[in-house]
């Protein structure tokens, strides 16, 4: 199964597209469209439609994750950044890939183990569960990545029929510190 996650945002949206195939992750692509800020933000809109159009129409992923908004003190950003998560569901929409929200605790706890996780900290853990030790990777593509891996989990769990401990562990055996 094929799985694009976005970190949607009006200078720079990231991407990330892994494959998920019998519990294992594997990075396919992944990078930042970066927006230039001398544009409207309508035409900003525009672009990052075209670019997660082309992703989707070469990648064919099978699902789509993409950060929700959170709400902080600026209502300006909050409502831009709801500007672009719209194009973007509008774009596997139009390509009839199913769309799932992730908040970004949720995303960070589900990758990193704390949903207060720092960047710094979900990028390293990008990098160690996709085997990427030498791969430098911006802020955003990491935190796309991480959007996608998170919806794999997620993926994986709700296959699982019970909900103990040692099914936890099968499932789960990277989360595992000895």
């Amino acid at each position: 199964m094929t799985i694009i996650g976005i970190d949607p945002g009006t200078n720079i949206t990231g991407y990330g597209i892994i494959k998920f195939s019998g519990g294992s992750l594997k990075r396919i692509d992944s990078g930042i469209i970066r927006l230039p800020s001398s544009k409207s933000i309508h035409k900003r809109l525009e672009i990052i439609y075209d670019e997660i159009y082309k992703l989707l129409k070469l990648f064919k992923p099978d699902e789509f994750a993409i950060e929700t908004a959170f709400y902080g003190k600026n209502v300006q950003s909050a409502m831009k950044i709801g500007y672009a998560r719209g194009v973007s569901i509008l774009a596997a929409v139009h390509n009839g890939i199913s769309v799932s929200e992730y908040s970004p605790r949720e995303v960070k706890k589900s990758v990193v183990g704390k949903g207060a996780a720092s960047k710094q900290q979900v990028n390293y853990m990008i990098k160690n569960i996709l085997g990427l030790s030498e791969a430098k990777m911006k802020s955003d593509e990491s935190d796309a990545l991480a959007i996608a891996i998170c919806h794999a989990f997620r993926l994986k769990r709700t296959k699982s029929v019970k909900n103990d401990w040692k099914t936890f562990i099968e499932a789960f055996p990277e989360r595992v510190i000895s």
